[in-house]
């Protein structure tokens, strides 16, 4: 006998239990499901990121013509497009990963655990100190 894909047996007894089907979008009726999933959708935008700062490093490396010629890809308006939803995805990618460090490593100071939230605003200093830091550099 086959079983609708919307079934399964349980646990206790074996008995058949429905499983309403999802709709594509279920995960954005909840915000903790939103975020997560723009999260992991972020890291999409991180890989963008990294991948244009390499080809932008070797076309620095290769001389006046070829830094010209990444300069008009570049300036490109939808070059420009997609570097803004990256940075803004990298923002997100970085406020969430820096929120989750409390939770993924217990710092302790002695023997007392340093509270989550001097570990996130640690992070958040320390990210506000390189900024700065290169800001200072370009300028």
């Amino acid at each position: 006998m086959t079983r609708p894909a919307n079934y399964s047996l349980s646990d206790s007894g074996g008995s058949k239990q429905y499983r309403a089907p999802l709709g594509l979008l279920w995960w954005t009726r909840r915000r903790s499901y939103l975020i997560f999933a723009l999260r992991e959708l972020s890291c999409i935008f991180v890989a963008w990121f990294v991948a244009y700062m390499l080809v932008f490093v070797h076309a620095v490396g290769q001389g006046p013509l070829r830094y010209a010629e990444f300069l008009e890809l570049a300036g490109r308006p939808w070059v420009l497009a997609i570097n803004v939803l990256a940075l803004a995805f990298v923002v997100v990618h970085a406020v969430t990963w820096f929120q989750l460090a409390p939770k993924a490593m217990v710092v302790r100071a002695g023997d007392q655990p340093v509270p989550p939230g001097a570990v996130v605003a640690a992070h958040f200093g320390a990210w506000l100190a390189v900024s700065l830091l290169v800001l200072w550099v370009i300028v």
